[in-house]
């Protein structure tokens, strides 16, 4: 089976991750590569590491461009992605990855976002964990949209979702420390992501609940099961080009302990090829992570502050984006979940 994938927005951070990945795709064939102000240069002018994409020159965005593929990946600015979406047929899988479909509500939306929602689609994250049982990887199958899950919604989701789906936490009152790199801000040119500014210093943004990621969370952790959800997500940029920690931190419910929450994290993603629950005592690093479609989750208890402490790590890039689409994507299409990602990291 090979599939011909288009890629808009492919001169950026997360179209130009898209691609690397689908070259290795075993059974991808990459078609049209398309851009916006790019147009008409060579690809490899803004992804000179995509070398076997290099002299593929960027076309513009449209319904012509993207027609007569199966699949067509969405790489584009918030907002972008819904009026392209609109022109393309129903037999074609698209994969947002940006934020147009992720919202169930669309007052969430235009609350964080502005303008008119675009409207939802079915949730690109496999491994999050439904109230009724069983994962959303089942309600992928098959599915012609796609809305891939936000970077640092997957961090703290994936970090945290296990203690509320087994009670052991309370929902209520969770609160998310994320040191973040500077790529998940875009390829963007503004003065605080220079090099300049940004070596040697790190920097909290969105502060106080105004972070555009807050409603996705706590729609997640809703889905999973929890009641009155509620999160203070503060995300910090660090001098890193890739990568996210997200420290979450949960009241324990009555009764459990820590073996209870170990137990918790461990039984979630036992079968999961993607999300590793480390051994006790070894903390993730985002180092671990680099270039890899993989989750590395840690959590402890402490005692005196009544409180879960939940650490994961992932690649914002890889498994915070375009791993996501093209993990959905394999499971849209009835192939491998796992074919064409992989698990092994870039050391040093």
């Amino acid at each position: 089976m090979t599939v011909r994938v288009a890629v808009s927005g492919a001169s950026g951070y997360a179209g130009g991750e898209v691609l690397r990945l689908l070259a290795a795709h075993p059974e991808v064939e990459i078609g049209a590569v398309t851009a916006h102000s790019s147009a008409g240069d060579r690809l490899g002018q803004h992804q000179p590491h995509l070398r076997s994409l290099a002299d593929r020159v960027l076309v513009e965005t449209s319904a012509a461009t993207l027609a007569g593929h199966d699949v067509v990946v969405l790489a584009l600015p918030h907002g972008a992605s819904g009026a392209v979406a609109a022109e393309l047929g129903d037999d074609v899988l698209v994969l947002d990855c940006g934020a147009d479909h992720r919202l169930a509500d669309g007052a969430e939306w235009a609350a964080y976002y502005g303008g008119t929602h675009a409207g939802t689609w079915p949730y690109g994250m496999p491994e999050l964990r439904l109230a009724g049982g069983g994962t959303q990887r089942e309600r992928l199958a098959g599915a012609r949209r796609v809305a891939v899950p936000g970077c640092n919604v997957t961090a703290v989701t994936l970090g945290m979702q296990p203690g509320v789906v087994a009670g052991v936490v309370e929902p209520d009152d969770l609160v998310a420390v994320l040191a973040v790199g500077y790529s998940g801000a875009g390829r963007v040119a503004k003065q605080h992501l220079l090099a300049s500014e940004g070596l040697g210093s790190a920097v909290p943004y969105a502060v106080g609940g105004t972070h555009r990621h807050t409603p996705e969370i706590i729609q997640n952790l809703t889905a999973a099961g929890g009641r009155g959800v509620a999160v203070s997500l503060t995300p910090v940029l660090v001098p890193m080009s890739r990568g996210i920690l997200a420290t979450t931190t949960a009241r324990l419910a009555p009764g459990a302990d820590a073996a209870a929450v170990r137990e918790a994290w461990v039984a979630a993603y036992a079968d999961e090829p993607f999300v590793h629950v480390l051994p006790e005592g070894q903390w993730p690093t985002t180092a671990a992570t680099v270039g890899a479609n993989t989750a590395l989750v840690q959590v402890a208890v402490d005692a005196r502050a009544g409180r879960a402490v939940s650490v994961c790590a992932l690649d914002n890039l890889v498994k915070g984006t375009a791993g996501a689409a093209v993990q959905s994507m394999n499971l849209a299409l009835g192939l491998p979940e796992t074919l064409g990602l992989t698990t092994e990291g870039v050391a040093p």
